[in-house]
């Protein structure tokens, strides 16, 4: 299968979609080709981001952080339930900012999602410079269309553009659940801390489309999504999978990361899958 990686620069926030329409323009690109975009890229040039900094602690948010986060998840259910290491270690490991975190979530989205040890709503901690988060784009259907008008008016071709997040579908039966607030439709979503316990008992089908131009039974969009998250990990030396893979590469404190910092890595925001290879 033909899948090419699209690399930029680091997208800053608030930047527009000209530098990844430029990017995609620049690649051979044919009517009905499939333009895969991570989401956090696309929350960050339309600015969809918030400082967590500015979202003093209380006690709620201090006791999900410390001991039903740190302790109870860190050391009782991510063994029971089977958990990876990684995920263990990261929970008992979590800094004092993660307070603000949870402070942010339990007030913008609920107890629902506050109680998930971690991916809260979607809501990205890396790829963001200083105490910034990245939410899910507010209306990822509207985002996808403009880029694929944007790219039409530039190059008078015609391709499909598909939102995704990392953040998994998972199986239970017949019915296809993300804990994330937002999918297309026929994923059941916004399942908060009900999804990510009854994740452990069901059936990883890998990342999670949120909106798509093009109409495709889910398992296509998910397999669209899962070759363009390969492909992103394949290609990338520095892919930030958690805030932790960034805070080593750059050797400091996560709210210490800048734009500049970001700027000096290749980024792949999106992923072009030929038509003519998948279909």
């Amino acid at each position: 299968m033909n899948v090419i990686p699209i690399r930029t620069r680091y997208l800053k926030p608030n930047e527009g979609y000209e530098l990844l329409v430029n990017s995609i323009v620049n690649n051979k690109i044919d009517n009905g080709d499939f333009i895969v975009i991570s989401e956090t890229p696309i929350s960050t040039i339309e600015g969809n981001l918030v400082d967590e900094s500015k979202y003093e602690t209380s006690l709620s948010s201090i006791v999900i952080a410390e001991i039903w986060c740190k302790l109870i998840w860190g050391y009782i259910l991510c063994p029971i339930l089977g958990y990876s290491k990684r995920t263990t270690t990261n929970l008992r490991r979590m800094p004092k900012q993660a307070r603000n975190h949870k402070e942010f979530i339990l007030r913008e989205y609920g107890l629902k999602h506050a109680l998930q040890p971690t991916a809260e709503a979607g809501v990205d901690l890396s790829n963001v410079p200083g105490n910034y988060v990245s939410l899910l784009p507010e209306n990822p259907l509207n985002s996808a269309k403009t880029i694929k008008k944007l790219v039409y008016e530039k190059s008078q071709i015609d391709v499909e553009v598909i939102i995704i997040d990392t953040d998994p579908t998972y199986l239970i039966r017949k019915t296809l659940f993300t804990t994330l607030p937002k999918s297309v439709k026929g994923i059941k979503n916004d399942t908060g801390i009900y999804g990510y316990i009854l994740r452990a008992f069901g059936k990883k089908i890998g990342a999670t489309p949120l909106a798509s131009t093009i109409n495709l039974d889910i398992p296509e969009l998910i397999e669209l999504a899962n070759i363009a998250e390969t492909s992103q990990r394949e290609n990338s030396t520095d892919f930030f999978e958690t805030i932790y893979n960034m805070k080593e590469l750059f050797d400091v404190e996560c709210s210490e990361v800048s734009i500049e910092m970001l700027d000096k890595i290749t980024h792949i925001p999106a992923i072009l899958i030929k038509k003519d290879n998948y279909l």
